[in-house]
């Protein structure tokens, strides 16, 4: 059987594995694009860029770039019924075009399977500071911390293989588990407790900063619009992450959308994603930044803020204890959602390229995927000089990631969208809403492709 015919049989099958309702998508769409980037990096680039400015300018980038290229996505596999490297080939198929378009789902599953095992380590810091809360290491009577205390913890987690492949497996494992359970008492059921969650304990924390910190502090480093330091450079920092806090060009968005509802509609869905994805970080900054003034501590970047300068606050501040293992549960929340979304890529792919068991494909995805995230792992320590390029493994891998695999699929994907795709096609991904595809094919011909152009040279 040749590959066209594989193809044409899948598209054929009836899907049984369909979310259950519009807000259960929307729910696992929303947890796949809210990860540990909306939870540290979103907040900071805002305040240091330009408050409210750089908030407007990034909201554009959404509209403008960011929710086409999710409609995309998600209509795309709406239609494939099929993982996305099959979805581009039918897709293709059903257009009369030419070209091997299915290279570019099979380098997004590529994409999403190399995010996951680096993605994971990470994660695992989150799973350890969780556990290290819980257990008091930071309200240690007569303990003074400081940041030569936290930040010698942090050293030490990055300086053990031992430590970071415990806890790096532990979370693969508890990834393992839901993806393998299946589409409807894996996933779906997950999702459907742990983003209301993700939301209920952001309330909680919000509330606990508005109460302890300096709030009004906090509100004016996001949103005070300074026009002065929204440079070139901030522009391109707000295209990019308009990009890849979306989860776009990785694969997920397309899986996902292939268990939606024909029913359901995929520009509102998409604008309720990129929605609760952009109120999430910035509720985020509101939750952790309040606490940051008001002790008197910068509001550093990335894993320094999360794991070095927060615990100073959860040694010190009322009921720290509490707070600070709310606070690491909600980041391991946030990470889990997004580590699901990355998995099911590949799982989907093994199950219907080898028609294997969902289980034997999430255990071979879950088995290759922690084989890989060793070169992390000894990265951060016994590996930890430049190997590949000048960069270290895991900046190697983010890098490829990020810069040209996202880069290139997301590019690939508007094009494909807007010259490949026939008028028919447009209409049945829409729903027959043909008011949205002139501005869609605009957006895909055009708009998409110069702010990829832009992603692409910022860093040169």
């Amino acid at each position: 059987m040749n590959n066209d015919a594989v193809i044409i049989e899948e598209n054929s099958k009836p899907v049984d594995r369909i979310w259950r309702g519009k807000i259960t998508f929307v729910m696992a769409a929303a947890g796949s694009a809210v990860g540990l980037g909306n939870m540290w990096k979103f907040p900071y680039i805002a305040g240091e860029n330009g408050g409210g400015a750089f908030v407007l300018v990034y909201l554009a980038c959404i509209l403008c770039f960011g929710i086409p290229l999710l409609m995309a996505e998600i209509g795309m596999g709406r239609m494939g019924r099929s993982n996305a490297q099959n979805t581009f080939r039918i897709l293709r198929r059903e257009s009369g075009s030419k070209g091997p378009w299915g290279v570019v789902g099979a380098l997004a599953i590529v994409t999403s399977y190399l995010i996951l095992s680096f993605y994971i380590v990470v994660a695992g810091w989150c799973l350890y500071y969780l556990w290290i809360t819980v257990n008091g290491q930071f309200n240690i009577p007569g303990q003074i911390l400081d940041k030569s205390v936290t930040g010698g913890m942090f050293d030490n987690l990055l300086a053990s293989p031992q430590t970071l492949i415990i806890f790096s497996v532990v979370f693969l494992l508890i990834t393992f588990g839901i993806v393998s359970s299946g589409i409807k008492n894996g996933i779906e059921k997950t999702v459907n407790w742990m983003m209301p969650s993700l939301m209920l304990i952001l309330v909680l924390l919000i509330g606990y900063s508005i109460r302890n910190g300096d709030f009004s502090a906090a509100v004016h480093f996001l949103f005070n619009a300074d026009f002065h330091k929204l440079t070139l450079n901030a522009i391109i920092v707000a295209v990019g992450h308009s990009f890849f806090t979306l989860s776009l060009a990785s694969g997920s968005m397309i899986t996902y959308g292939s268990y939606m509802s024909a029913k359901s509609s995929v520009v509102k869905t998409s604008l309720a994603v990129a929605g609760i994805d952009t109120l999430v970080a910035l509720t985020a900054g509101l939750t952790i930044f309040p606490l940051v003034f008001e002790h008197g501590l910068e509001p550093g970047a990335g894993p320094g803020l999360v794991f070095i300068s927060l615990p100073l606050l959860f040694g010190d501040m009322p009921y720290g204890q509490l707070f600070g293992t709310i606070f690491f549960l909600m980041l391991f929340v946030a990470a889990l959602t997004s580590a699901i979304s990355l998995m099911e890529p590949t799982v989907a792919w093994l199950e219907q390229r080898f028609f294997l068991s969902r289980t034997r494909a999430a255990l071979l995805t879950t088995l290759t995927v922690w084989l890989v995230s060793l070169g992390t792992v000894f990265s951060l320590n016994i590996w930890d000089n430049p190997m590949f390029f000048g960069k270290t493994f895991f900046d190697a891998l983010d890098y490829l990631t990020a810069n040209i695999l996202m880069t290139a699929g997301g590019l690939a994907t508007a094009l494909f969208c807007g010259y490949c795709l026939k008028e028919h096609q447009l209409e049945q991904m829409f729903g027959g809403n043909r008011a949205v595809i002139v501005p869609f094919r605009i957006a895909m011909r055009y708009v998409v492709p110069l702010f990829v152009v832009v992603l692409a040279i910022g860093p040169i």
